[in-house]
């Protein structure tokens, strides 16, 4: 358990819980992941040597607040802390104020944070885009790729956030009811981005990124318990537990995608379908429609269909065309073609999406499904050239594997 590969994962599950407290210590974005990133290096000596601690995250904490405070007295040129090794020699986080470091202490903290990360002096996409990079450790690139714009733009925007949110003097308390509820959409938004990010791990990627899922379902349902009677959120979690019931059946024995229809359905969860679909009726009784909840029922369709021939693809069609109004958007639109090639044909579907090849020209799912479209239309050139573009954008090897047996299948030009 103190292979590299376990320590890495560790250290990226923790990181939420982890950033949170240090920022509830010093108050300070900046100086929370300093002493983060300080801890980690610290972690890859001791822990191989000692054993991995009982609590990865209570570790990073106090190790972290150690190196915080000596960088934060350093800074004021006051005294020096005794030596490191009587500030950070832990006995394997079993020393008492380890033992006090237990779920109520620090676990929370994440909520708390992702609402003060959506204050309302930031815009809407830089309070999400900060909140992933604090608070769930997402790189720029992942966030860039969920935004659909570059690594640089998004690079800035978030440099921007964080100086405006130091400039501010944002105060990182807990907000009261009334923010909670004005915030609560765009902690909604960071809590299914962070799902998205753990639900499209590989399996060779699972150990690092699957725990995000996870998380943001854990983080939903405290949600829930802060807003037992919104229906959005209801939908949110249903979403969630019915999307993560299917991973076990994503990828076959040697990491290779299994697309939905080809899915072994013995392999998904009945307990978390179960329980989003409780959820999801409970919502729909309130007769307060959203997009989430939508997502959901779109979700619950799959979940209920007995086999792959047997999905109302119909109605699938109609949930996206409702949530093409509610939250327009080129990937939504995206989305609901392939819910109309099942049911108006390949050339329906691809002249609903050709309009979008601007805005979706760096997706990888664009020209995915644009050259499924093509292929099924017959027309091999075509699909061959959309199959090399999405293969250059493939975010990962099983991504890019999967296309190159549809490119594969088309033989020679046409």
């Amino acid at each position: 358990m103190t292979d590299p590969a376990w320590i890495d994962a560790a250290l990226a599950s923790a990181r939420p819980q982890a950033v949170s407290a240090l920022l509830r210590y010093f108050r300070d974005l900046d100086v929370a992941e300093e002493a983060f990133q300080e801890a980690c290096p610290r972690a890859l000596k001791s822990w191989p040597e000692k054993g991995p601690p009982r609590d990865p995250a209570a570790w990073l904490i106090l190790v972290g607040r150690n190196s915080g405070i000596d960088g934060v007295r350093r800074r004021a040129r006051q005294q020096a802390l005794p030596p490191e090794e009587t500030l950070s020699d832990l006995d394997d986080v079993e020393a008492p104020l380890a033992e006090r470091l237990d779920g109520s202490d620090y676990r929370d903290d994440i909520l708390r944070l992702l609402f003060i990360c959506c204050h309302p002096d930031l815009p809407a996409v830089q309070q999400v885009a900060v909140a992933l990079r604090i608070v769930c450790g997402l790189s720029v690139r992942q966030i860039a790729r969920a935004f659909l714009v570059s690594e640089a733009a998004m690079e800035q925007r978030i440099t921007r956030a964080k100086a405006r949110v130091a400039q501010a003097k944002v105060p990182f308390e807990a907000p009261g009811p009334v923010e909670r509820t004005e915030r609560l959409a765009d902690v909604a938004a960071v809590v299914y981005l962070m799902f998205n990010e753990g639900y499209s791990a590989t399996l060779a990627e699972a150990d690092a990124r699957a725990p995000f899922a996870l998380e943001a379902i854990r983080l939903g349902r405290l949600l829930l318990r802060l807003f037992p009677a919104e229906p959005e959120i209801m939908g949110l979690v249903a979403l969630m537990l019915l999307q993560q019931s299917r991973a076990a059946a994503r990828f076959d024995e040697a990491g290779q995608v299994v697309l939905l229809e080809d899915q072994d359905r013995n392999r998904w969860n009945r307990g978390m379908i179960a329980e989003g679909l409780a959820l999801l009726d409970k919502a729909m009784r309130h007769r307060a429609p959203g997009a989430y909840q939508v997502q959901a029922a779109i979700a619950a369709l799959h979940a209920r269909a007995p086999t792959a021939a047997a999905t109302d693809w119909t109605q699938i069609d109609q949930l996206y065309a409702a949530l093409e109004q509610m939250t327009p958007s080129p990937v939504v639109t995206l989305n609901r073609a392939v819910a109309v090639s099942k049911t108006a044909g390949p050339e329906a579907a691809l002249a609903m999406i050709e309009p979008l090849s601007g805005q979706l020209s760096g997706y990888f799912y664009f020209h995915g499904a644009r050259g499924g479209f093509l292929k099924q239309l017959g027309r091999r050139g075509e699909a061959r050239q959309a199959f090399d573009r999405a293969i250059a954008l493939a975010n990962s090897t099983p991504e890019a594997a999967h296309i190159r047996r549809h490119l594969d299948s088309l033989g020679g030009e046409n």
